[in-house]
């Protein structure tokens, strides 16, 4: 009974932040429109600090010319991130083009203490092969992992192998400690910007940030999408 009242704890903890997040995000949506007659789907811009625009070094799946892009803050352990990873594969299929998605880590070792060497796996696959080796890394672990810190770490060399990496090289990188720096920077960033949890999302949009809560399901997002693409056409 102990052991599930233990778990129970961090994910109940994750969702009040989820709860807390929407109706504030909602309020600040109903009382703009009420001022402003802004659409209520329409995300609203980030505090001060900022996130840095797509780098080179990112993961970044859809056109890099894309309208409105999306740079997620994620953990791998963390299952709302899971199935929020469907959620985007689906939106960049879905709107080829003018959606891309930039992918940073976030992992929370308080919850996961997993998540971070699941990160810098990635990482790892992304300095051994790039962008869309690293992708496939991503969405291999996304695939297996069963969410809240349950992935056997021993299957990390074994989806280097899956997606086609050199296993020696890969366990090489994952050893070393290597891509810790790169996980950090991205975990650092998100938690400077805001972010109190996972998914962490903001929008990026004609040189403005948004945030909007993380872990929408795909019609929510969607309407968000929507709305800006919407509003470029206009212009």
């Amino acid at each position: 009974m102990s052991k599930e009242k233990d778990l129970m704890t961090p994910i109940a903890i994750v969702v009040a932040g989820a709860i807390i997040a929407l109706a504030v995000y909602f309020s600040i949506t109903a009382n703009k429109q009420n001022a402003a007659g802004n659409n209520a789907n329409t995300p609203q811009k980030a505090p001060v600090v900022k996130v840095r625009t797509p780098q080179k070094d990112d993961l970044i799946k859809g056109s890099k010319n894309a309208p409105v892009v999306v740079i997620e803050y994620s953990d791998t352990e963390c299952p709302f991130c899971k199935n929020y990873h469907d959620v985007m594969n689906r939106i960049v299929k879905d709107y080829k083009g003018k959606v891309a998605w930039v992918y940073r880590f976030f992992p929370l070792p308080q919850l996961h203490p997993k998540a971070e060497k699941e990160a810098r796996a990635v990482a790892c696959a992304y300095k051994l092969k790039g962008n869309d080796a690293a992708f496939k890394y991503l969405d291999r672990i996304m695939e297996i992992t069963p969410s809240n810190n349950g992935l056997d770490l021993s299957k990390l060399p074994e989806v280097a192998t899956y997606v086609g990496l050199d296993k020696a090289a890969f366990q090489k990188c994952l050893d070393s400690g290597e891509t810790k720096s790169r996980v950090s920077r991205d975990s650092n960033e998100a938690i400077k910007s805001g972010a109190r949890g996972t998914p962490h999302n903001v929008i990026l949009y004609k040189g403005e940030q948004m945030v909007v809560p993380g872990g929408l399901p795909y019609e929510r997002l969607k309407l968000i999408i929507d709305q800006l693409l919407k509003d470029n056409a206009k212009k």
